[in-house]
């Protein structure tokens, strides 16, 4: 396991949220592809998986120059130059999948259906709409096709031995297809990561159960379960821990044993009981940074090390909410996707215009609750989805995006351009 180095939070000062995603990208490394990380799926199960090796296509696609039009395939050097180019027809039609073995001969041509294999010698199709058929001959209007269009060639798509998937990828449904389409029925993939979570505290309650009074329901460990989830991580469920030393180390201790992440909430801030940041603390290399952001700020990260002296990579959230699960898709979603092998795990960025105006000091990072749709003429805009305070729920579920406003700027005049994080691929 990497070490995380000296924590890069200085005299107190908050940290940019660039340096703590810089700091995490540079502790955490991928999983090695070794025989115990890495199974063979069929490609029915390997959606949401990460590649484990590249893979190489063993045929050329198409196998074959192909038609990619409905009409008639032709010698391209029988077009005229000044004027309509006429063909005589031959008395037959190459479908998809019934190669033609006849010859056609210059000044002839030959009906063909898309898909189908170019007969030999031929290299242009003129689709069927520019084709006038009369008096058993073929004519092309004068300057409306060019020798070779509408062929697809051998291996034009992907040679023979290219890269076709690189490892690292996470499948999506068209790589499953294209797998497919090179005759392939398995691929190799990483094992789902294995990401150990619980919520602290004495002033959370477990859904289902009665509320003492001044207790909250245990919003935070559903949420992160979902997250967790789409991600296609393992998740080992260690429930709620309680405000006691001993809870905690055996927590830590099966999650140690068992996890290669370790996601928590609560207990992080300096407000927080003593024992739960000097047990993490006493356990690994974790850093207690306070991260220059809005909702988020206390956030901690480093390898924990188990009693049995296995270690699993900690990211324990802020116990708000919203701040919970913002700080996730900031922080932990892409370090979680890097640590399980991915190489693609950026979130979507889109710039959409803002429908009000916004005010915001330089100075941290805000992540805004928003919703983004088509304003007059169809450019994006954006609007905020309601309340901002770091335990609104309601207006995230309501949101469809993050309005990202970074570090350095100030306030954001209506109709100023804005970055945007889409929830579609990140939630």
């Amino acid at each position: 396991m990497a070490e995380l180095g000296p924590s890069p939070l200085v005299s107190g000062r908050e940290l940019p949220v660039d340096a703590a995603r810089d700091a995490i990208a540079r502790a955490l490394q991928p999983l090695p592809p070794t025989p115990d990380n890495v199974l063979v799926l069929p490609l029915a199960q390997a959606l949401g998986r990460v590649l484990a090796a590249s893979i190489t296509s063993p045929i050329d696609v198409p196998a074959h120059d192909n038609s990619a039009m409905d009409g008639y395939a032709f010698h391209g050097a029988d077009l005229q130059a000044g004027g309509p180019t006429s063909l005589e027809p031959l008395d037959a039609t190459v479908y998809a999948g019934a190669p033609f073995d006849g010859e056609v001969a210059r000044g002839r041509c030959v009906r063909i259906m898309t898909g189908a294999v170019m007969p030999a010698g031929l290299d242009t199709v003129a689709p069927i709409e520019l084709c006038q058929v009369e008096g058993g001959r073929v004519t092309i209007a004068a300057g409306a096709l060019r020798a070779g269009e509408n062929r697809r060639r051998r291996g034009e798509d992907l040679a023979r031995g290219g890269v076709a998937l690189p490892a690292g990828r996470v499948l999506r449904p068209a790589d499953l297809g294209l797998a497919a389409s090179l005759g392939l029925e398995q691929l190799p993939v990483m094992r789902r990561l294995r990401v150990a979570l619980f919520s602290t505290g004495d002033e959370i309650a477990v859904p289902g159960q009665p509320q003492a009074p001044g207790q909250v329901y245990d919003s935070n460990r559903f949420a992160l379960m979902g997250a967790l989830q789409r991600l296609g991580a393992e998740v080992i469920d260690l429930g709620l821990v309680r405000d006691d030393p001993a809870a905690l180390r055996a927590a830590v201790d099966r999650a140690t044993a068992e996890a290669d992440a370790v996601v928590t909430s609560g207990g992080v801030s300096m407000g927080d009981a003593d024992y739960t940041r000097e047990l993490l603390a006493e356990r690994g290399e974790i850093g207690f940074w306070k991260v220059a952001m809005r909702p988020g700020r206390p956030f901690a990260f480093g390898p924990l090390q188990g009693a049995g002296g296995r270690a699993a990579w900690l990211f324990a959230l802020p116990g708000n909410p919203v701040a919970a699960l913002v700080t996730f898709y900031v922080f932990a979603r892409e370090g979680l996707l890097r640590l399980a092998g991915a190489t693609d795990a950026p979130p979507t960025r889109l710039l959409a215009r803002s429908a009000v105006a916004i005010r915001k000091r330089p100075g941290r990072t805000e992540y805004q609750r928003a919703i983004v749709e088509r304003g007059a003429g169809g450019a994006l805009q954006v609007r905020s989805s309601g309340s901002q305070g770091a335990g609104v729920l309601r207006s995230m579920t309501e949101a469809n995006a993050l309005l990202v406003l970074p570090h350095d700027r100030g306030s954001v005049e209506a109709g100023e351009l804005v970055e945007v994080w889409p929830f579609d691929g990140l939630v």
